[in-house]
């Protein structure tokens, strides 16, 4: 038994991975749209870090641009597989908010690296997806006996992907094969952002709807 707050079961059977799949879309569609917009809208939305705090939409848009085909069609492709394992996993409505949340937390802890000048693409928001899905499926949300298992099998590989690529020392590597720059910081800001908000958005969530339950049902037994 998981000694974390947990939802009364009867909100947890909700059908709230709508809110997850629906980020999904917004990915998905804002990143098409950037994409067919031009150079002068994905200039516009790029997060840049002399001008983060001058420009804070782009905190959230500038995962929504790519430098090119293989870019876009790559993240899209992993979007949809969000998608799908959204539509198995059911996230409620604590997850959704905590990757809402991590998009703008993982862009602007980029200025810990002052050699990283721009980054762009949604490989942090996706890193900081799986950290939550991960947590979601540990702290026992998930309709299915494995869930804490494979959530635990989840966060270690996100966790040893993560301290492989050693961001910390090495932020920016180029990759010949993709033709261009990854910011593996984005990745490990990603996971670490993920995994924070998931925790306390969660916890906090399930603590706030499991007090609620109790006061309704001590009313009920208060009018008896």
């Amino acid at each position: 038994m998981s000694r974390w707050p947990r939802l009364p079961s009867q909100q947890r059977r909700l059908p709230a991975s709508r809110w997850w799949l629906w980020l999904c879309v917004l990915h998905g569609f804002s990143s098409m749209l950037v994409w067919w917009a031009g150079d002068a809208s994905s200039q516009l939305l790029t997060w840049r870090s002399g001008e983060s705090w001058s420009r804070p939409w782009t905190w959230w848009t500038s995962a929504w641009v790519h430098l090119h085909t293989p870019h876009l069609i790559g993240n899209q492709m992993v979007i949809g597989a969000f998608a799908a394992w959204a539509w198995l996993v059911r996230p409620d409505r604590p997850a959704a908010v905590a990757w809402f949340l991590s998009w703008p937390i993982a862009t602007v802890a980029l200025n810990l690296w002052p050699q990283i000048g721009y980054c762009v693409g949604a490989s942090g928001v996706l890193h900081a997806g799986v950290a939550i899905m991960a947590v979601f499926m540990i702290l026992g949300h998930f309709q299915r006996g494995s869930e804490q298992a494979w959530g635990w099998i989840l966060l270690i590989g996100l966790g040893f992907k993560v301290w492989s690529e050693q961001a910390w020392h090495t932020p920016v590597v180029w990759d010949s094969g993709a033709n261009l720059s990854i910011v593996s910081a984005v990745h490990l800001t990603g996971a670490l952002s993920g995994m924070a908000l998931a925790l306390v958005v969660i916890t906090v969530y399930a603590l706030i709807v499991g007090f609620l339950h109790r006061l309704r049902r001590s009313a009920r037994l208060g009018d008896l």
